[in-house]
């Protein structure tokens, strides 16, 4: 499959700089994945899409201020790090911006008694760093909310890069699907009878990169930490044993879902051929681990009925799963038609509820 597959035309004027309030005001297209037909309302009205009984699950993984203003300490040259990971109490994968350097290079920082060494290089921008002490004491003072590259105006309020919900610290851009909710909406949906269940997973590196092989099949996801815990797949599978849909808030939380229901069957998430044959829904396993599924147009999905999410980047991963998940030319269409309808792109922009 190819990557040009998954490549369309989006004007400047398409990508959304700025969040709407409320949250809910955002418009919403609603695509029936059996017969393609679309929809056009707002997000506030997705309660008259979610039935009693389904369950609604989420991310609950709150941005840190990952982007850090440093300078070589040995130049003082300008650089910039946004910490991507975390591997220990003093080691992050990050990428570096502006003067990249190499093994060994020190890094300094406008706090006193805060040093840093890249002490491994890894692929493109990406470098492991080592802080002398651990970074999160520092981080109020020294970082920035990591907005996306195509987002050119400053965020009045970093807390509207966040969901209502969250709450686990790690990761280094926001589950967006999950800005449209209100805790207004939420409750409405609850005692609608929607059942509520949550995940974590840190979204990384993979954000912010695009796929670059042409043969898709031999990108190389990047790993990402994710949690289920014994409660929440409790009230995941008793839901859809009834009878309920399971219903994922963004491509995040359906990669943790297809990921506990793999794991669930034995299989390894990052193996397409160990999870080929698979029965196409098991119960979903509590787990607590990386995971590097790849979710691309041919993935037979076990866990996930429908799905809210944004409108995605050009070559992304995002926008394969979705294809996926929707079909290809489904999606191709329903794009299509957004800019059309002068719908808003990307982290800011408006939703999808494919069903």
């Amino acid at each position: 499959m190819k990557l040009s597959d998954f490549d369309y035309d989006l004007p400047q004027q398409y990508i959304a700089q700025t969040p709407l309030e409320p949250r809910d005001s955002s418009r919403l297209m609603t695509l029936e994945r059996n017969s393609g037909e679309l929809s056009h309302r707002h997000f506030r009205d997705i309660a008259e899409f979610i039935n009693p009984g389904d369950v609604l699950v989420m991310n609950t993984t709150r941005v840190i201020p990952a982007r850090i203003a440093a300078t070589r300490a040995d130049t003082g040259g300008k650089m910039e790090l946004l910490l991507l990971r975390k591997i220990d109490d003093t080691r992050w994968r990050v990428l570096i911006g502006g003067k990249r350097g190499e093994a060994g290079m020190p890094i300094a920082f406008s706090v006193d008694g805060l040093t840093a060494e890249i002490i491994e290089m890894l692929d493109d921008a990406e470098r492991i760093v080592e802080f002398n002490q651990p970074i999160e004491p520092f981080l109020t003072e020294l970082g920035n909310t990591p907005l996306p590259p195509y987002i050119h105006t400053r965020l009045e309020n970093d807390d509207r890069y966040q969901t209502i919900y969250n709450q686990q610290e790690g990761s280094a851009a926001a589950p967006t699907a999950g800005l449209h909710f209100t805790p207004e909406l939420l409750l409405k949906l609850r005692n609608n009878g929607v059942k509520m269940a949550y995940c974590t997973l840190h979204i990384g590196l993979d954000t912010f990169l695009p796929v670059k092989v042409e043969q898709i099949e031999q990108h190389k996801i990047h790993s990402e930490y994710a949690v289920l815990n014994t409660q929440n797949a409790r009230i995941i599978n008793d839901a859809k044993l009834a009878g309920g849909r399971i219903i994922a808030v963004g491509t995040t939380t359906s990669r943790t879902l297809e990921t506990a229901g793999i794991l669930s069957a034995g299989g390894d998430p990052g193996d397409p051929k160990s999870i080929e044959n698979m029965c196409p829904w098991r119960p979903v396993t509590t787990f607590e681990a990386d995971t590097n599924l790849f979710i691309y147009p041919g993935y037979k999905w076990r866990v996930v009925d429908a799905m809210i999410t944004n409108f995605h980047l050009p070559k992304s991963s995002l926008l394969m799963m979705i294809s996926a998940f929707a079909g290809s030319d489904e999606i191709s269409k329903a794009y299509e038609c957004a800019k059309e309808e002068n719908y808003r792109f990307f982290s800011f922009g408006d939703a999808m509820f494919i069903i």
